[in-house]
């Protein structure tokens, strides 16, 4: 750094630290006395008879008493230690020498290597752009996945939810996704995953190809909530420093579900009242602030994936409800079809694109109304079907819909290695929406 840009910084730099104590813990809440900061500023607590420190941030206030929520375990954590303030909210450090690499919600590889050289500090939290900078979205994407390609299209700053109960196949779904697209840079973010499901994710689903242009962001269920509500603002953060590059960026989040369960732990933590089913206020305040930051911007695109894990199968439980009307769309994925061995396992009729009528030249339009009202018939009569008590020849439709019914599925049916670009996938749908009968 040259001498006429350490003398820029100088004024910025503070001449005396401010500290606090310890007066308090209670389960993952600190209490201090002191020392003055804002909500969202980081302190670092000095742990006693010890060169090491913890890291938390403020999350409230309780008349003069500061409270705190750490990054990490707070066990050696004793009554008078000492609490240092920065007076800066976290920040990370990112840039192209991080692709590839696996990190934590602080930005530190999990694998024990320091961090490349040549990156940027930026701060985790930061605004949504300007709703009169945001570029209409007019250019599709790829993902690779035939039943999204041509049912449900996807444009570049689109932002969609992928919504299923547990075990349904939504991480598959994202690494099919991650090494199909044909976006610049991959960023994924496993919230509140299990220990065991991370690497698994990153061996078996996303593949040595699909880490080598991603970054993945990992914070787990062990961890306190702060850190997995840090792991999805810190891979927003990274996804919006490369859009800002100019790039295609795929984020992809799994779950929106967990982070606010985490955030729901704070908001009990400092004393906020449950509102709708369990949840605190601060829980639907921080989804739009979190959503909102991604899509496109005057320089790139952020194009992104939000998985939400409904309880029960219930698509109107309050954080899947909330999502889906922020979203541009929504996936749905169907328990009774992946028990079909149908994978992946989305319901086309229950699943919307809220662009795609914006993106799709008409031919393409025309081809996947026809198969949805074919997949639409078949479904309302499936039950009489099944059971024997239609008559072929009582409904020319619902003939139709049962012959063309095996065709169908065979065209939504996708194995996990299987590539299928965008082009291959609509001219299949339109050659089958084409096909002799159909015409009449």
């Amino acid at each position: 750094m040259k001498a006429a840009e350490l003398l820029e910084h100088i004024p910025s730099l503070h001449s005396f630290k401010k500290f606090g104590k310890v007066k308090r813990v209670v389960g993952l809440m600190i209490e201090s006395q002191g020392p003055k900061s804002s909500i969202g500023d980081m302190c670092f607590i000095h742990i006693a008879e010890s060169t090491r420190t913890i890291q938390a941030e403020v999350v409230g206030f309780k008349e003069e008493t500061v409270i705190l929520m750490p990054y990490s375990g707070i066990n050696e954590i004793s009554p008078g230690s000492l609490v240092e303030a920065t007076s800066n909210p976290l920040t990370i450090k990112v840039g192209h020498s991080l692709i590839g690499k696996v990190v934590d919600s602080l930005g530190h590889p999990l694998d024990g290597e320091p961090l490349p050289k040549g990156l940027t500090r930026t701060f985790t939290e930061q605004d949504p752009p300007s709703p009169l900078s945001r570029p209409p979205i007019n250019e599709k994407i790829e993902v690779g996945v035939r039943a999204i390609d041509s049912m449900l299209t996807v444009g570049k700053g689109q932002r969609v939810g992928i919504f299923a109960g547990s075990g349904v196949g939504k991480s598959t779904l994202l690494g099919m996704i991650a090494r199909n697209t044909t976006a610049d840079l991959n960023v994924i973010a496993l919230i509140g995953e299990r220990g065991r499901e991370v690497r698994e994710f990153i061996e078996r689903d996303l593949g040595e190809e699909g880490l080598k242009r991603s970054i993945v962001v990992a914070a787990t269920s062990d961890q306190p909530a702060l850190m997995r509500i840090k792991g999805a603002f810190t891979a927003t953060a990274i996804a919006e420093y490369f859009r800002d590059k100019g790039m295609n960026v795929m984020l992809m989040m799994d779950s929106v579900t967990r982070v606010a369960m985490a955030q729901r732990e704070i908001g009990l933590a400092v004393g906020e009242p449950p509102a709708t089913k369990g949840y605190t206020p601060s829980v639907f305040a921080i989804l739009p602030k979190l959503l909102e930051r991604t899509g496109t911007n005057q320089n790139g695109t952020i194009t992104a994936f939000y998985t939400v894990l409904v309880d029960g199968d219930d698509m109107n439980e309050p954080i899947a409800d909330t999502t889906r009307g922020i979203l541009d769309g929504h996936i749905i994925l169907d328990r009774n079809i992946a028990n079909k061995g149908q994978f992946p396992a989305i319901n086309v009729l229950k699943s919307v694109s809220r662009l795609m009528n914006h993106l799709a030249p008409q031919q393409h339009l025309k081809a996947a109304e026809k198969v949805r009202g074919l997949m639409s018939t078949y479904s309302n009569s499936e039950d009489l079907i099944n059971i024997g008590a239609y008559k072929r020849g009582t409904s020319q439709e619902i003939d139709m819909a049962i012959a063309y019914q095996p065709q169908i599925l065979s065209f939504l049916k996708q194995g996990t290695g299987e590539r299928v670009t965008m082009d291959e996938s609509v001219n299949s749908l339109i050659d089958l929406a084409e096909k002799g009968e159909w015409n009449g």
